[in-house]
């Protein structure tokens, strides 16, 4: 069955939704802190989230952004804010639905049900709030400069991150490459792409990728 964040830091509220789920036979992780969340987050996969946006140690806005940038998780805000801003900032972050609270455990129940069953879309932006790729218009954005990579930088950039936080050793990752005419002949010439990939969108506070020694690389 499909696994359910549930971020929301109001513990009856979080309990209640939590069981209501359970008992519809969902998996359930119940996080009460974007740092509870994020934790769960970076070693489970998930289906779905639920989140508050008024948080202890952030705000949902922000975890959402976060979130998007790694899985592409469908998410449901579910928030005490009414406001049309804040509405309309929940969907322009790739939100598929906003609730405001009060509400109706019935229809929440109902729109997570309608959400799960929908078809993945085909996600094409990368956004972590400091490098940003938009894989359809082959373009990257570190801050708020455009910055030009290569064809072939490019290339191993998205193949990268399609498999985020999974080992690619040098072989996988030359005949992934060499599939979509990428001439690299050996682990030589993918490490002097790389290291030219790193030095161009990574800085000291913001480290991408990471070498295995021996082995391969790893979008962290």
């Amino acid at each position: 069955m499909p696994m359910i964040l549930v971020l929301e830091d109001d513990p009856e509220l979080n309990q209640t939704i939590t069981s209501v789920l359970k008992k519809e036979g969902y998996r359930v992780f119940s996080a009460y802190s974007c740092k509870e969340a994020k934790n769960f987050s970076e070693t489970h996969t998930l289906d779905m989230a639920v989140l508050d946006i008024n948080l202890p140690d952030g705000d949902g806005f922000r975890f959402c952004r976060w979130l998007k940038a790694r899985s592409q998780v469908p998410v449901l805000f579910l928030s005490a804010r009414d406001l049309e801003e804040d509405m309309l900032k929940g969907y322009d972050l790739g939100a598929e639905d906003y609730v405001t609270k009060p509400f109706s455990i019935k229809i929440l129940l109902k729109k997570i049900s309608v959400i799960l069953s929908r078809e993945p879309k085909n996600f094409n932006i990368y956004d972590d709030g400091f490098l940003r790729i938009d894989f359809e218009l082959g373009k990257v954005q570190k801050g708020k400069e455009e910055c030009p990579v290569t064809p072939t930088e490019y290339r191993i950039l998205k193949k990268l991150i399609q498999n985020k936080g999974q080992l690619l050793t040098y072989s996988l990752l030359l005949d992934s490459l060499w599939e979509e005419g990428v001439q690299l002949m050996d682990k030589h010439a993918l490490a002097v792409n790389i290291n030219r990939l790193r030095k161009k969108i990574e800085t000291e506070e913001h480290s991408y990728i990471s070498n295995v020694y021996g082995m391969g690389y790893i979008w962290k």
